[in-house]
């Protein structure tokens, strides 16, 4: 059987070259060429037709899935939207009107989404400036400061000076709590844009508040020439009322404060600035705004809640427990009225009352406040057994505030607020996890680490605020100090110190650490020549003079020496600190023992004096000995 298989196949095999011979018999060679150059050549134009119907149709396809999520974004369906650009995704996985439409919609829909659809943007347009600042200003939006600060790094330099890049770079400084790094990028882009009065509002809302003379008269020009402008009107009034406050000149700020309340943009909280202003001003305009200002509030909770918060903060939580009386008891008893009404009873301390308000009904979202404010009631009632009760209260509503950060910073800051220390650390470590929330979350743990003396994490918690807020001068020398008394990372943080001095030279803790930090190479004489030209008041916080004594020491500035000593033991110091104390104070006993004690070196220049103005000297007068930081006469006000 296998053997006539294999015939056939052998008999079929000829005849097939057989036709072959045929057919070479009836086409010549050059014939039968070219009808195979024309099959081939068909079967190449039937491919490309083929691939190219196929594109023509896929381009066809994308062009229109975009015009119809144009369209329905444009008539604000977003969901539709979305939908179809995705679509085009799937086509096009790098289709830029495809992530410009889903930006867009997430962006309106208020959707964390945003920031993941500005960034492919960003990567398809790495030289376009305005896909930087959407992206930074999407991460800004949403807490994502890291994001946003990566994003303005990769703007190119040359558009670095540019008045938008300076608008979102000074966001994300205030973002970081970096306020002078904030005023000097809305500096910058008003220098760019003078006529911008949005730029000019910025600045002068922080120059208000700077401190220095100059720019503070600038800026309440400015604001109160803008108070004629219709969008700038309500916002400067508020700006120029809280300053006339702050600087205690209140018939201006009761001018400002009529003009506020006739405003038609004013607020609840407007009503509440105002209440500060006559309450310091005068009590019978007080008492009469704030029998005006509650049946306003009472219309609606929110405003109710904040009054009585307000209320709770200025010394009346007393009578908030009077108005609540004569309040619908559904009001009352119903976040956010009840939470306030608890702050109240914790603030009048009474435990008792505190703990029957909070064992009702329960508060729905705001639960887990109505077990911490019962938690603190029960401990400060200082019963047998409420340790046990306060702890498991305390889970308890730390449970019921689950991973939401929102919950744990608010349970933190109460936690701080009623000196629950413990309690508090631990949450704000959870909260600092948090990128929008990481900066209030490090300062407070810096502050529970420093009265604890607790240097070792107080250093990491430093390191991690210098990471946030590379650019702050004060955060950078006080982390490159602490480097250097654990003597961690001491190169680098030498460099650091040079770093914040170089941008704040005049700021006493920059010079103070960078003077220490020549002291560690070696280099006093240096650190001498820096410190000696501020003011001797500004170097005798115990802190600082902890080093200046460590400094007079090394340079045999004997009685200057023990002037520092001796300021430096009336404050609280470091651990660390205190060992340098004992190091310069041993160094100043031997120079004692071994011989007398020589003058003070006397000041290269005159210092610059922050006293009380008085009478100048004359020109052949020599400056006050008073002046130097190095004369041990030098007066040494009480450390705070």
């Amino acid at each position: 059987m296998a053997e006539k298989i294999k015939r056939l196949r052998r008999r079929r095999k000829i005849k097939s070259l057989a036709s072959l011979g045929d057919l070479g018999e009836k086409f010549a060679p050059r014939q039968l060429a070219i009808l195979v150059g024309i099959i081939v050549l068909g079967s190449g134009l039937s491919l490309v037709a083929l691939n190219y119907g196929a594109k023509a149709y896929h381009n066809w396809r994308e062009s229109r899935l975009i015009k119809r999520a144009s369209e329905m974004l444009a008539h604000d369906d977003f969901d539709n939207a979305s939908r179809l650009a995705q679509q085009v995704l799937e086509l096009d996985r790098d289709s830029l009107p495809a992530f410009q439409i889903l930006a867009e919609a997430s962006e309106k829909q208020n959707k964390i989404e945003t920031v993941a659809w500005r960034s492919q943007i960003a990567r398809l347009q790495p030289n376009r400036l305005d896909s930087h600042l959407n992206l930074a200003s999407a991460a800004l939006r949403f807490g994502e400061l890291d994001t946003a600060r990566k994003a303005l790094e990769r703007v190119a330099p040359n558009d670095r000076d540019k008045a938008d890049y300076h608008v979102v770079a000074g966001w994300l400084a205030r973002a970081q709590g970096d306020d002078g790094a904030q005023q000097e990028h809305f500096a910058a882009a008003l220098r760019q844009e003078p006529n911008n009065e949005l730029y000019q509002f910025n600045l002068a809302v922080l120059q208000i508040k700077s401190g220095d003379k100059d720019k503070i008269d600038n800026a309440r020009a400015t604001l109160t020439r803008l108070t004629k402008t219709a969008p700038f009107r309500t916002g400067a009034l508020r700006a120029l009322l809280n300053d006339a406050i702050d600087r205690a000149d209140l018939n201006a700020a009761d001018e400002i404060a009529q003009e506020l309340q006739m405003s038609p943009q004013v607020t609840f909280g407007d009503y509440l600035l105002c209440l500060n202003l006559y309450r310091k001003l005068d009590q019978k305009k007080f008492d009469l705004l704030l029998d005006k200002v509650k049946p306003v509030a009472a219309r609606l909770p929110n405003d109710a809640a904040l009054l009585m918060d307000w209320m709770n903060n200025n010394g009346l939580a007393a009578d908030v427990l009077k108005w609540m009386e004569k309040l619908p008891s559904n009001l009352t008893t119903n976040p956010p009225a009840a939470i306030s009404i608890a702050e109240s009873f914790a603030t009048v301390r009474n435990w008792s009352r505190l703990k029957r308000w909070t064992r009702g009904d329960t508060w729905g979202e705001n639960e887990y406040l109505r077990l911490a404010y019962q938690a603190y009631a029960s401990k400060q009632m200082r019963q047998s057994g409420n340790d046990a009760e306060f702890d498991s209260l305390w889970r308890t509503a730390e449970r019921a505030a689950g991973d939401e950060a929102d919950r744990e910073l608010t349970l933190a800051r109460l936690a701080a607020k009623w000196n629950l220390t413990t309690e508090a650390e631990q949450l704000w470590l959870r909260v600092a996890r948090n990128t929008p929330m990481r900066r209030e979350a490090l300062d407070a743990l810096a502050k529970i680490y420093r009265a604890t003396n607790d240097l070792p994490n107080l250093y990491r918690t430093m390191q991690r605020l210098h990471e946030a807020s590379p650019g702050e001068a004060g955060v950078t020398a006080n982390y490159a100090r602490l480097a250097l008394l654990l003597d961690q990372n001491t190169r680098e943080a030498q460099e650091l110190a040079k770093q914040a001095y170089d941008r704040a030279p005049e700021d006493t803790t920059c010079a103070v650490t960078y003077g220490f930090a020549l002291y560690a190479a070696g280099r006093t004489p240096e650190a001498v020549d820096i410190l000696k030209k501020f003011p001797a008041e500004q170097l005798h916080d115990p802190h600082a003079a902890v080093y200046m004594a460590l400094l007079c020491a090394d340079e045999n500035l004997v009685d200057a020496a023990k002037d520092y000593i001796e300021t430096a033991k009336r404050g609280p110091l470091y651990s660390e600190e205190k060992k340098l104390l004992e190091e310069a104070s041993a160094k100043i006993a031997s120079l004692t023992s071994a011989s007398p004690a020589p003058s003070a070196k006397p000041s290269a220049s005159p210092a610059r004096s922050t006293s009380t103005p008085g009478p100048k000297p004359s020109p052949n007068e020599s400056p006050s000995p008073a002046a130097s930081p190095l004369n041990p006469a030098s007066p040494s006000p009480t450390p705070p």
